[in-house]
């Protein structure tokens, strides 16, 4: 937290990261589920853009926060994901930050971008709500 007792940049960039692992990866000992996430995410992605936007603070008081994950774009090679931040754990609370987080697959043994595969396109189209554009 900051001195005033709110949720910093940093934390607020890890909370994001906390809310798209367990969508992309889910259960990543599984093959490349329907329900479990894409076994190959696992192997390498990387965040190519990061934008945030602050509309309120988040005070730290324990509380829970709500964030809410969209499909925004999909490419061939990256895809990108809107994030709307909840000042609580309802839909009804009010929007203290949006973001948006470019991500591409990476061939961590090449040293570099790949492109997405049939199955994870598939994927992210099935399992990421869409609309995105928070």
């Amino acid at each position: 937290m900051d001195a005033f007792g709110h949720v910093n940049h940093a934390r607020l960039v890890t909370l994001l990261e906390e809310a798209r692992v367990p969508l992309l990866f889910g259960d990543t000992g599984a093959s490349e589920s329907s329900t479990g996430g894409i076994a190959q995410f696992a192997k390498g992605i990387v965040v190519v853009r990061l934008h945030v936007d602050y509309r309120a603070p988040i005070v730290v008081d324990g509380g829970e926060i709500r964030v809410e994950i969209a499909l925004a774009d999909l490419k061939y090679a990256s895809f990108t994901l809107d994030y709307r931040v909840r000042t609580g754990p309802s839909e009804e609370d009010p929007v203290a930050a949006t973001a948006t987080t470019v991500l591409a697959p990476y061939d961590l043994e090449r040293g570099r971008p790949r492109r997405l595969t049939e199955s994870e396109r598939d994927f992210l189209a099935t399992h990421v709500p869409s609309g995105g554009r928070a």
